[in-house]
């Protein structure tokens, strides 16, 4: 059941809801100490005698107050209010990135989220979930990686859990995490990951708003996986720049440490690339 507006969770008065979903609830709130607009993820009751579930929500705090970036989502404040547990964010009132955008828009887009990935590989954090919707536009232009609740740390092994809307896919030995569509090909076989996973995700956003089509689109869960392990998506149009689209097809290396079909040798290409226009070389 929703908190109602006005209720005091901790310093913090609710205003309304924002969102919910398998990982929190998230609300609009006023810091009545500092006296701004919060967002207020809190921990979905019927879930807080799960520890594992507990856990995960605390990494996602303790994983973004890790970074300070423009890019990325800032962290406030967590904390524990009786039963409720939650996590204080600065409230970014902006729209998914989402739907085609005219080349200049999609290089700027590039380069933001990448640098917006750069200062977390740099910090030891890795999303795990980067798609449209975990990317916001703010009013002044300025994109923003949110919602670090699959999040894994350099020091966190890849874990097993089950959350709602970020769909579970059944693997070889277990289970995997992400959103299917989005995810990289070592997510689907359920392998450990790390940065260039990412950047696979990556070049799957960049692919949709250059064409306005999904990279990976089929009829279920299940076929779209085996797109992301088998197939190629169609060819960016031939009015997209050819450097973009390079940089399109690189960061949708199948493998990640190699380039076409050859095994990964020091000198072969990888999604660890880097080039001019975004200015940054993921780690």
């Amino acid at each position: 059941m929703p908190i109602p507006a006005g209720a005091q969770i901790g310093r913090y008065e609710i205003i309304e809801p924002i969102a919910a979903g398998g990982m929190g609830e998230v609300y609009r709130a006023l810091d009545t100490r500092l006296r701004r607009e919060v967002a207020l993820k809190i921990l979905p009751e019927s879930v807080t005698s799960d520890a594992s579930r507990r856990a995960r929500f605390e990494h996602e705090a303790r994983a973004l107050a890790a970074l300070n970036h423009p890019n990325v989502l800032n962290v406030y404040d967590a904390g524990t209010d009786g039963s409720i547990t939650y996590i204080v964010t600065e409230f970014v009132a902006g729209q998914p990135l989402r739907g085609k955008l005219p080349v200049p828009d999609a290089t700027d887009a590039a380069r933001q989220i990448a640098r917006g990935l750069q200062a977390a590989h740099a910090a030891g954090v890795i999303h795990r979930d980067l798609k449209p919707d975990n990317v916001l536009r703010t009013r002044d232009g300025r994109l923003k990686i949110v919602d670090f609740g699959l999040a894994k740390t350099r020091q966190q092994p890849d874990a097993v859990a089950d959350d709602g809307e970020t769909l579970t896919v059944q693997t070889q030995p277990g289970m995997t995490l992400g959103t299917i569509g989005y995810m990289s090909p070592e997510q689907v076989r359920g392998e450990e990951v790390d940065p260039r996973s990412d950047i696979f995700s990556l070049g799957v956003i960049l692919y949709e708003v250059l064409s306005g089509e999904r990279a990976f689109r089929a009829g279920s869960s299940v076929e779209t996986a085996h797109a992301i392990l088998k197939d190629a998506p169609p060819p960016l149009p031939d009015a997209i720049p050819v450097a973009l689209r390079q940089i399109v097809s690189r960061c949708l290396e199948r493998t990640p440490g190699a380039g076409s079909s050859r095994r990964a040798t020091p000198s072969s290409p990888s999604r660890s690339w880097r080039f001019k226009m975004v200015g940054v070389r993921p780690v």
